[in-house]
């Protein structure tokens, strides 16, 4: 069981994904709040910044129909790689 990730949990590293989403020319993200649980949970709860959902895009999670789209792939490694370089450059 994993506790709830509170919005508070990404407030300082969204500016940076933010940025990095417009750098990389991926467009602009949006916060949303999803049900179920990630690592992510854990190390929120413990007050580390944590940003979660980055992975592939896709549906279907953990059931044999799962999916992902291939055509995201190298715009969201762009992203990922842009947020990844403003962490870098901008510690908090």
């Amino acid at each position: 069981t994993r506790p709830p990730m509170p919005a508070s949990a990404s407030a300082s590293l969204y500016p940076l994904a933010e940025v990095a989403a417009t750098a990389s020319g991926y467009g602009p993200i949006e916060g949303v709040a999803v049900g179920g649980g990630s690592d992510g949970n854990l190390t929120a709860a413990v007050g580390v910044a944590t940003l979660d959902g980055l992975g592939a895009v896709g549906g279907g999670a953990h059931a044999d129909h799962e999916y992902l789209v291939v055509d995201t792939l190298v715009p969201r490694t762009a992203f990922l790689a842009a947020l990844l370089s403003e962490v870098v450059l901008h510690p908090r």
